[in-house]
């Protein structure tokens, strides 16, 4: 079908680690028209988490309830007029997010028997509770024979990844794993949900999704076969089983919106519902992700985006990152992906750190909850301040970005972090320091290896909060890099990107390429590096990586 793009709009929808971000944008201009964010109550509540355990799951119904409160306020604040004239959607969600179905692909948690098992809730991407079964997922696949099926994912398997947390939950939870007919992505789920048909063994499933976390690749003939799983465990190979041979990327059509979804959020029955993605690959898009371009984005964790051209890698896996794969991006391009798994994380534990007077305050009751709230906001931004005005020739602090393990270069996920070069004169303000340079010396770990494999690296685009919020942060980062770094003025991303490829799934563009070449990226700040700095910056970098190998091998 097809549609004048000065007269559409399209909706991108971005779930995310603590809310649900929408965005309807005019097809034409790019201009954004409306935005709605609503959050997880549940999840900021600290419920159905564990870090002592590194147990994060979110339960279904939560997110049914904020992506429903999300799409509706943006379709009432963009206007009926605007909202009528919405021909697509697309969800991106956190990943690898999975999440055990019964046959009818109803997430176990929204059954009554499993309500409050937490087992049967969306498994969140920060959950690192199968450490040991992606471990044995390494070490079995490096014994099987007939082909290197980790050569994709940078040799490793993660705890992150949907493998592995299938095999744990089974392997701990048998009445969980009798249960569960298949195991769905969450961004999959969604998109099912939408169109009105959750079959497990008939939804589309994203390559984003697949290529980056599950093992697919075109080189394999799909996914792995099942004689592989079953090398690892017969849990595994039923689930292979249920598995369709192609996966479909994002500028494709999954389905079409069905009339309770399209009446419960106030949109047109029948639009077209795009095929889903990961959030990081969608905020990649939405940034203006391109030949050269290393997107950062910048959240909780953080994920280095970078696409190239098939005739530059061909069917040569790049060793040491997270993974690779072909279209979840850009078609035609093959996708890398890298990143910090603790970004924003770090500086939230050293606020709550610092915090801990403060709550013992408003626990006895001499603290307002309103007063505790705007104090605890005042931290970063008063530490930002602090350490700008600090000469970097003088920073003894050296830290490791290690809090959440490490993603890459070469993941394990067993890692831990921690801090030298502290003195009796040594404050807050120097930590924090401390922080900050180690999560921008991680980034440099990552474009090292990159560039050392041969993939370009011209520019540096950040996005996210932590991006639009933190000038001390994206310089120091520009200082670490030594390259600029453009903060896009984009405050949603990830939506963006979703909204890109609705775009194209429901036919306004013939291809993602015109969408892009017509909604152009904004503008934004560009840090450049002081160049004077570079070099007790490589000296502190060499402290980095020398403190780095002692706690990895010591």
């Amino acid at each position: 079908m097809d549609f004048d793009p000065r007269n559409a709009f399209v909706l991108g929808v971005d779930v995310g680690t603590s809310s649900v971000r929408a965005l309807v944008l005019h097809a034409d201009s790019g201009e954004e028209v409306a935005s709605a964010e609503s959050g997880f109550p549940l999840w900021n509540a600290g419920l159905y988490q564990d870090p002592a355990r590194s147990v994060f799951r979110q339960h279904p119904a939560e997110h049914i309830e904020a992506f429903s409160d999300a799409v509706s306020v943006v379709c009432r604040k963009a206007g009926g007029t605007v909202s009528r004239k919405i021909q697509g959607i697309t969800v991106d969600t956190t990943g690898s997010t999975p999440c055990a179905v019964d046959r009818a692909g109803i997430p176990l948690a929204l059954l009554p028997r499993f309500k409050d098992v937490e087992d049967a809730m969306l498994i969140l991407w920060k959950d690192h509770s199968a450490t040991p079964e992606a471990e044995e997922i390494t070490e079995s696949a490096r014994r099987y024979p007939e082909k290197d099926y980790l050569a994709y994912c940078g040799g490793i398997y993660s705890a992150e990844w949907y493998w592995a947390k299938i095999l744990h939950v089974c392997r701990t939870n048998p009445v969980i794993a009798e249960a569960a007919a298949s195991w769905v992505e969450h961004c999959d789920w969604i998109t099912a949900l939408l169109c009105g048909n959750t079959d497990p063994f008939r939804i589309k499933r994203s390559r984003c999704a697949a290529g980056h976390k599950a093992l697919w690749n075109s080189s394999f003939g799909g996914y792995p076969p099942g004689e592989f799983f079953r090398s690892i465990d017969p849990v595994l190979e039923k689930v292979r089983s249920g598995l369709p041979v192609e996966t479909m990327t994002s500028d494709t059509p999954a389905g079409n919106l069905c009339p309770e979804w399209a009446a419960r959020l106030g949109l047109p029955e029948g639009i077209t519902v795009g095929v889903g993605l990961f959030d990081a690959h969608a905020s990649a898009l939405g940034a203006g992700i391109g030949r050269g371009t290393v997107v950062k984005v910048i959240g909780t964790s953080s994920s280095e985006m970078v696409v190239a051209d098939e005739s530059l890698l061909g069917s040569r896996a790049v060793p040491g990152i997270e993974s690779q794969a072909e279209g979840s991006i850009l078609p035609g391009m093959i996708t890398i992906e890298a990143g910090q798994p603790a970004f924003g994380d770090i500086f939230a534990w050293f606020r709550n750190l610092l915090a801990f007077p403060l709550v013992r305050l408003k626990t006895r009751g001499l603290v307002s909850e309103e007063d505790y709230e705007k104090e605890l906001a005042s931290i970063i931004p008063t530490l930002s301040e602090a350490a700008s005005r600090r000469d970097p020739r003088k920073i003894a602090v050296v830290a490791m970005d290690w809090f959440n393990g490490r993603r890459a270069p070469f993941a394990n996920h067993c890692l831990k972090a921690g801090i030298i070069g502290l003195g009796l004169e040594t404050d807050a303000t120097d930590v924090f320091a401390g922080l900050v340079y180690a999560t921008a010396f991680g980034t440099r770990s990552i474009h090292e290896l990159l560039r050392k494999e041969g993939i370009p690296i011209e520019r540096v685009v950040a996005v996210g909060g932590i991006p639009r919020k933190s000038p001390y942060i994206m310089q120091i980062l520009a200082d670490v890099l030594s390259v600029d770094v453009l903060v896009r003025d984009v405050s949603l991303a990830g939506a963006r990107g979703a909204a890109l490829l609705a775009a194209t799934a429901a036919g306004i563009y013939p291809d993602l390429e015109s969408a892009l070449s017509r909604i152009r990226s904004s503008a934004g700040t560009v840090y450049h590096p002081r160049q004077e700095l570079r070099p007790v910056l490589d000296s502190l970098y060499r402290r980095y990586l020398d403190f780095g190998r002692f706690i990895e091998f010591s």
